[in-house]
């Protein structure tokens, strides 16, 4: 009987050790590398901050959306952005339609084809003491982009913007009315 408990005891310790490691792993699965970042839930309708092309080596059109937090950051002009402020960046690549083309005197309408990637920005300036309050992730196909040094890339190429104009607090974007 004592062994029974014993046993018993020892499946429920090993069953508990278990799902705390997997529950504590599914966050760093969904995260992005250095930051933790993960895509927000419900951020596909976020408000739309302002639309943006890409051309060169990226050739792709994007959305920028934010929280409520953003969004009121934004229209205020707030800067530098309150804690909590999330930024969503999303891209496609930028193709000509022969459908809408189809319509019109000359070809001359562009839309979004295949998805690219999604960028998450948070403000924390605690949590990303280091990057000026920021924290940065990249996301393909739902999933985190483990590749360290994409991520990495993201605040050195905000500090160029930074140091171009300091009332920036570090964003590309500004707020389309």
């Amino acid at each position: 009987m004592k062994r029974t408990i014993a046993c018993a005891i020892a499946i429920v310790t090993i069953s508990v050790g278990v799902a705390a490691h997997v529950s504590a792993q599914a966050p760093d699965d969904q995260g992005a590398p250095i930051y933790g970042v993960t895509l927000p839930e419900g951020y596909r309708d976020w408000k739309l901050i302002s639309v943006a092309q890409e051309n060169g080596q990226n050739n792709d059109i994007r959305a920028i959306l934010g929280n409520e937090i953003a969004v009121k950051a934004f229209r205020e002009n707030v800067r530098p952005f309150p804690d909590g402020t999330i930024i969503a960046r999303l891209a496609w690549r930028y193709q000509s339609s022969p459908r809408n083309d189809s319509v019109f005197p000359a070809p001359q309408s562009f839309v979004a084809g295949p998805p690219t990637n999604v960028q998450i920005s948070v403000k924390d300036s605690k949590r990303y003491a280091e990057t000026a309050g920021w924290g940065y992730g990249q996301f393909e196909n739902g999933l985190p982009t483990k590749n360290p040094a994409v991520v990495q890339s993201c605040f050195a190429c905000h500090v160029k913007l930074q140091k171009l104009e300091a009332n920036a607090d570090y964003v590309f974007t500004d707020y389309s009315h």
